[in-house]
């Protein structure tokens, strides 16, 4: 039965295969200009590109190619170990990113625009290797996060931690995605022999961790309350009337005290966080109040 997308279905599909194309872009030319070029070990498959080019020093086996041979092959494992799912997630990166790779490689070559990008041609070189540090972090971190928000995923390691994940139901992936970089900035600081900038690897790492934060989830400027209140019925009146947002009220157990209780639930903006806590701290000062920041939200009066 063939499916068929209305008008809106269809740009919102253009427009997150976009943010993938996008965010795979700024990535590969984060890793290309700043993070290859000074041999920034920061985990993933540029790190076990690095790894490998100064463990085969063969001229034709470029870092550009290393890099391509292992996303494709990781891709193939996830194909294989993963599912069609997963891979078509990860599909359009593993297009691009080699692509970018390559390009944006010899956009930081010496030769193009007078070495203009070449950062290792710069006389200071230890302020351009402390700028390749945090730029690089932030661009690969605000790439990966770009490519997530259009529902795509940039795949290279996390395949692997996916796959162990998968044979060891007890692993959490949070932890094996730490315990692959980790070991890949170890073997880094090994192979390369240069202490300050496995150090520095590990900054960039970190900057790219907090550009993903804030531009995947810290962009949100939406939040979520739950109150437990004996108040219930003048709070969620107060919050409906007053702030103008819907609320859903939920019949609760206590835990501990094994009675019955109501909770309130309601999603705010930013704007109105002031006003909320002081409508719940003017009716009961004694509710228990658990406020999480939203990525999204949708629905009536708010997103699509």
């Amino acid at each position: 039965m063939r499916i068929r997308l209305t008008k809106n279905e269809l740009l919102e599909h253009v427009k997150n295969i976009l943010l993938v194309i996008c965010g795979t872009l700024v990535l590969s030319f984060g890793t290309s200009v700043f993070i290859l070029p000074f041999d920034l070990v920061t985990g993933g498959v540029s790190g076990i590109s690095i790894v490998i080019n100064k463990l085969i020093p063969i001229e034709f086996i470029t870092i550009d190619l290393i890099i391509t041979v292992l996303t494709w092959m990781l891709f193939l494992l996830g194909l294989i170990f993963l599912g069609r799912s997963f891979a078509a997630k990860t599909l359009i990166s593993t297009i691009i990113y080699p692509i970018g790779i390559f390009l944006f490689s010899n956009l930081a070559s010496p030769d193009f625009l007078g070495g203009f990008f070449y950062l290792r041609s710069y006389p200071n070189t230890d302020v351009a290797l402390i700028l390749a540090t945090l730029m690089g972090g932030s661009a690969v971190g605000a790439g990966c996060a770009i490519t997530f928000i259009g529902g795509g995923s940039t795949g290279g390691v996390d395949v692997l931690s996916f796959i162990i994940c998968k044979i060891f139901k007890r692993a959490k992936s949070s932890v094996v995605f730490f315990l692959i970089d980790t070991t890949i900035i170890v073997c880094g600081m090994f192979v390369i022999g240069n202490f300050v900038l496995t150090l520095l690897g590990v900054i960039s790492a970190f900057v790219s961790a907090l550009m993903i934060e804030k531009v995947f989830i810290g962009s949100s400027k939406s939040f979520i309350a739950q109150i437990i209140t004996d108040k219930y019925e003048q709070i969620n009146k107060e919050i409906i009337e007053k702030v103008g947002r819907g609320s859903t009220v939920i019949n609760i157990i206590g835990g501990y005290s094994g009675q019955p209780k109501k909770m309130i639930m309601v999603s705010f903006t930013v704007n109105q966080y002031a006003e909320i806590m002081n409508i719940i701290h003017k009716n009961d000062k004694t509710a228990f109040v658990t406020i999480h920041q939203a990525h999204e939200i949708s629905g009536e009066g708010w997103t699509s």
